[in-house]
């Protein structure tokens, strides 16, 4: 046994330095995309993060970043850590392999023979270096986020139950117990996914406390197992900061105290009384009680990690999410109210007639320091008849076409339509019949005037096949597949696609069968390096040693089975997901591959067994043979996914931030709305201290009055935003605001702002329940231009003075305006030009009619009083050259993707395109040849090419044709390169679309149905470059084109004359030029 010990340790801890030095080597050296941005910066600061806030993770983040030497070290602190968290899960999950393998080796009382300790070593091996070079876990691993260190709690505190176990017969082992309940506390102030080990760890109890396991042993288990969820997850967690909330209450309104010293005095009260209860437990010899008192009391103790959120709310700081300076803010936080909620065994779907709303008293502190109360509305309530069991198609903000792609199963014969809706006809104008998707079932109903309407409503056999479709296969076994057998690609469709996201295998056979050809990919596929493929070769493991531990040691066996379901599929019938998520949620299930990992380590035992079987020799060799063979699975991830999760020379999120803030004017407030356009300029202002004179305000926020309160704040150098709203008419006020065209004339901006400050009843309608509320009586509103203040603060430049008019129209596109779109009314009509406004997304003041009041600065855009219409959705606001020009030359930065080393994964090209990264250096070149800046256009194109190459950015329409057409233009200018750097692009542009197209062509039946609508669109673009070459009189290029057209029977009377003859039809030379 000290032999298996010592080796155990050695090996366990070069596992964990493999996976250290790995996860070291590819992190990222600042921050990524995403919340993780927005965690380094709270973390460097202790400030609040979004909900239900991680302050463990901040605090412990914090001390990370006390090691770094200078705050542009402070996000490869962070990451430092979460790589060493993933490194330490790995140690753990290596230790229960060989925990659970010594276990099933040595049942019976069998020998802990030098062969076995060999092959339970090499199981812990194999198992636990799988899961370090899974897909999914090493994306998560190197990152500065809370999902790492989530992992690493949920492998300890398995890995300890384990201890236990060992000891269960030993004096004081439910002293480890008691720390499992410690962890699990503090787990709660990282991610609560750690709870969901429960049932493995109650069955780890179960199984040691009894000799012979029963069905209703095992069902009680079950039951006592979700008790302990329930009882931590719903009563712990909400219900300790509920009952200090209205402790706290009866403190400030009636007795006068300071604000949380209720809930102080309740949490000591508490904490203290646990103590003495699980104290007298002892005395008097009640051992369970005494186990679960101390264990809920640890519990208590690391959830007050809690605390330190509302400490750090009190001080203010520039980044505090729902400002949870007092408890039921913090109880707010929590419950993560601002997300509102979903059903799960019963409610109504997605289509059903609203009959009424729900509404919610909340407790808030008033501006006096009293609690006040307001009822918010949290939803809305049904007819019974529109209620269902089940109910997975719930979101009304989704329609009928996003569930039917997914839930649909039955088809009818109806005439079939065209794009535009019209019935489709034969030569002799019969109907065209087809057979189609049927969906739903209709059904009528009475509204509340009286009238009869119709519904779509999804069968409950659509919204199983919903759930098994979408939610099951797509949402889990397509991540698990990912991870097990390979990836297709790393981009994201937008609906069901067999083009990109899916599981893919290598084996050309099978995966053909479902995904088309695989053979003479275009190159953006071929050379996609999220296109990893692993032959089936870590899922045949894990299912070959997922049927030994079942056959051989079924109680163990249903332990990992437990963590298997509760970190996979529970989890996807809890989240009830909606299509369309902005994210793939791979990483929410990483506990669920860390349990198929303990099988794959269980696979090495398996493939022992069959060596000894076919040697007639059950020793070392043996043993050592089948832990070189399977150690291939992990040396395949490795190798397959290295090149794809290697970050370490990646900068592009902090990037994407800094460019934002260095587009803005001094003393700007910059407007931005998710994830990637906030909390990138969050991590360099409170971070690294760039452009801390810049207001970033998140317009998604806007609706909550905290934020709001905050906004009117100082933050660093920057003064708060110029609202005039008394707080009154915003807290838990005005979430919807009507707009009439009662008065029929333009409006002053600021006539309109005291009409809706005002308390006069006059100033306000009726609604139909009786109640009164603020209105706008006025679509169209003027906004006066302050011209001297538009130039001393820059908004405008001097040369450009005579540009400006006198009056912006504000021209409100809808009925009503949401809460925070009111407060950017209100501060359009303070800000008096004084401060520049930027937008990171032209959409912001879309609802308001303000796109033609637009500048583009390289990154942000500019409001401005300069009218400047709209020609195309992709080339909004007017350029000035010699303001953007210089940033695109000498100041913004793009994450070091020119370097080949970088990968520019699928979100960075989508953010890259999202704010127009590479073509606003052919719109800014565009408006150098209007001014007749030849040169300067041309090097400012060719630098675009350079910073973000097209081997690196892939290409899409709007990043390549304003470059192509700003090239001929240049040409046409006399510049006698531009013409062949133009040329050279559109090649390469033509040629990676043929590339598709000719990929696509070669799918057939109903494979080819589903990319039918891709190569329509690459033949569309295809056919803008060829017109294109037409109109610069590229005619080298037009033959080169014509020739393909050619080859896809396009008739000459179709094709331009460019004064080819072609010689021969033979498509393969025809292609020759490209």
């Amino acid at each position: 046994m000290q032999f298996f010990k010592r080796w155990n340790n050695i090996t366990g801890w070069t596992v964990f330095a493999i996976a250290a030095i790995v996860y070291l080597m590819t992190m990222e050296p600042v921050s990524s995309l995403w919340d993780c941005s927005e965690f380094i910066a709270t973390s460097y600061k202790l400030e609040v993060g979004h909900p239900p806030g991680a302050p463990l993770f901040m605090m412990l983040a914090r001390l990370a970043t006390m090691l770094a030497p200078s705050p542009e070290y402070v996000g490869m602190a962070v990451n430092a850590m979460s790589s060493l968290s993933s490194a330490f899960c790995i140690l753990f999950l290596f230790w229960t392999v060989t925990h659970l393998a010594r276990r099933l080796m040595t049942r019976d009382g069998a020998e802990l023979t030098t062969a076995n300790t060999v092959a339970i070593l090499g199981a812990g091996a194999v198992g636990a270096l799988a899961y370090t070079f899974t897909d999914t876990f090493w994306f998560s691993a190197i990152e500065g986020e809370v999902y790492a260190l989530s992992s690493m709690f949920t492998a300890l505190v398995v890995w300890l139950m384990l201890k236990w176990e060992e000891q269960a017969d030993e004096p004081h082992s439910s002293r480890w117990i008691v720390l499992i309940a410690y962890l699990m506390g503090l787990s709660i102030g990282v991610h609560i996914l750690n709870l969901l080990c429960i049932p493995a760890l109650v069955f780890i109890y179960y199984f040691r406390k009894t000799d012979r396991a029963t069905w209703k042993g095992i069902a009680w288990s079950t039951v006592i197992s979700g008790a302990i969820i329930v009882f931590i997850n719903n009563i712990i967690i909400p219900y300790t900061v509920w009952i200090g909330a209205q402790i706290d209450t009866l403190f400030v309104n009636t007795f006068g105290l300071p604000v949380n010293s209720g809930i102080t005095l309740f949490a000591l009260a508490l904490i203290i009384g646990m103590g003495w209860a699980a104290w007298v437990a002892h005395k008097r010899g009640r051992v369970v009680l005494n186990i679960i008192l101390l264990s809920t009391t640890m519990i208590l103790v690391g959830y007050s990690s809690y605390a330190s959120v509302t400490i750090r709310a009190a001080a203010n700081p520039p980044m505090n999410s729902n400002n949870p300076n007092n408890p039921h803010a913090l109880l707010s936080l929590l419950n993560r109210d601002q997300y509102g909620d979903r059903p799960l065994l019963y409610g109504a779907q997605y289509s059903a007639p609203p009959e009424g709303v729900k509404e919610k008293k909340v407790w808030y502190l008033d501006e006096d320091g009293k609690y006040k109360t307001a009822t918010v509305l949290t939803g809305y309530t049904h007819s019974p008849e529109f209620m269902t069991l089940f109910p997975r198609m719930w979101n009304y903000s989704k329609g009928e076409k996003e569930y039917k792609q997914w839930a649909a199963y039955r088809t009818r014969t109806e005439a079939l339509r065209d794009e535009n809706g019209e019935i489709r006809r034969d030569a002799q104008g019969r109907p065209v019949r087809g057979e189609v998707l049927d969906f739903g079932r209709k059904k009528v109903y009475t509204d509340s005037y009286g009238e009869p309407r119709t519904v779509t409503e999804p069968t409950f056999g659509e919204n199983l096949n919903f759930f098994f479709n979408y939610q099951l296969s797509y949402m889990y076994w397509r991540y698990f597949l990912w991870n097990f057998v390979g990836r297709q690609s790393d981009i994201q469709p937008s609906r069901t696609t067999i083009t990109d996201g899916n599981w893919l295998s290598g084996i050309r056979w099978i995966d053909e069968m479902y995904l088309g050809p695989q053979d003479n990919l275009p190159r953006e596929i071929a050379e996609n390096k999220g296109r990893n493929t692993y032959y089936f070769l870590p899922f045949l493991l894990g299912l070959i040693g997922l049927l030994y531990q079942l056959n051989r040691d079924q109680r163990n066996f249903s332990i990992v089975m437990w963590l298997f379901v509760m970190m996979g599929i529970a989890l996807v019938f809890y989240f009830n997901t909606s299509p369309g998520e902005p994210r793939e949620r791979d990483y929410v299930y990483a506990g669920s591959f860390y349990a198929f990992c303990i099988w794959i380590g269980f696979g090495v035992l398996a493939i022992r067994d069959l060596i000894a079987w076919i040697t007639k020799r059950s020793n070392v060799t043996a043993a050592a043979a089948a832990t070189v063979v399977c150690m291939g699975v992990p040396v395949i991830l490795a190798a397959q996914n290295w090149d794809d999760h290697d970050r370490s020379h990646r900068t592009m999120a902090r990037d994407i931030g800094w460019n934002y803030l260095q587009s803005t004017l001094p003393n700007s407030i910059i407007l931005n709305y998710g994830d990637n356009d906030t909390f990138p300029l969050w991590n360099n202002q409170e971070v690294y201290g760039v452009r801390p004179d810049v207001r970033i305000m998140n317009t998604s926020y806007l609706g909550g009055e905290w934020y709001i309160d905050e906004m009117k704040t100082k933050a660093n150098d920057a003064p708060g935003v110029p609202f005039s709203l008394p707080k009154h008419k915003y807290t838990y006020n005005n979430d919807m605001i009507y707009v009439t065209n009662s008065v029929d004339r333009t409006v002053d901006i600021r006539e309109v702002m005291d009409f809706v400050r005002s308390d006069d009843p006059r100033s306000q309608i009726k609604l139909s329940d009786g109640s009164m509320t603020d209105y706008i009586p006025t679509k169209r509103i003027a906004l006066p231009v302050n011209k001297e203040n538009a130039i001393a603060s820059g908004i405008v430049a001097e040369k450009d003075r005579d540009k400006m008019v006198d009056t912006v129209y504000i021209n409100l596109k809808k009925n009503s305006l949401d809460k925070n779109q009111l407060m950017i009314l209100d501060m359009l009509a303070n800000f008096d030009w004084k401060r520049p406004i930027y937008l990171t997304q032209v959409y912001i003041l879309q609802d308001f009619g303000l796109m033609d009041y637009l500048q583009f600065d390289g990154y942000a855009y500019r409001f401005v009083p300069i009218l400047t219409p709209a020609q195309n959705p992709y080339e909004i606001g007017r350029i000035d050259p010699d303001y953007a020009a210089p940033l695109l030359k000498d100041t913004f930065r793009y994450g070091n993707i020119a370097d080949p080393r970088v990968y520019v994964d699928y979100f960075i090209q989508y953010n890259l395109s999202a704010s127009h990264a590479r073509d606003a250096f052919a719109r800014v070149a565009k408006e150098l040849l209007r001014q007749n800046r030849v040169a300067e256009a041309v090097e400012l194109l060719d630098l675009g090419l350079e910073r973000m190459p097209t081997s690196q950015v892939r290409f899409t329409d709007t990043n390549t044709y304003p470059f192509l057409e700003a090239y001929y233009a240049a040409a046409a200018m006399g510049d006698e390169t531009a013409a062949e750097k133009g040329d050279a692009l559109l090649r390469e542009y033509a040629q990676t679309l043929i590339e598709y197209i000719e990929h696509y062509l070669r799918f057939e039946g109903a494979q080819g149905d589903m990319v039918s609508g891709i190569i329509d669109e690459k033949l569309d673009q295809l056919g803008d470059a060829y017109y294109l070459a037409s109109y610069a009189g590229r005619k080298e290029i037009l033959a080169e084109l014509n020739t393909y057209y050619r080859s896809l029977g396009v008739s000459e009377e179709n094709l331009i004359d460019a004064g080819d003859r072609p010689q021969q039809s033979d498509s393969a030379h025809l292609r020759g030029g490209f």
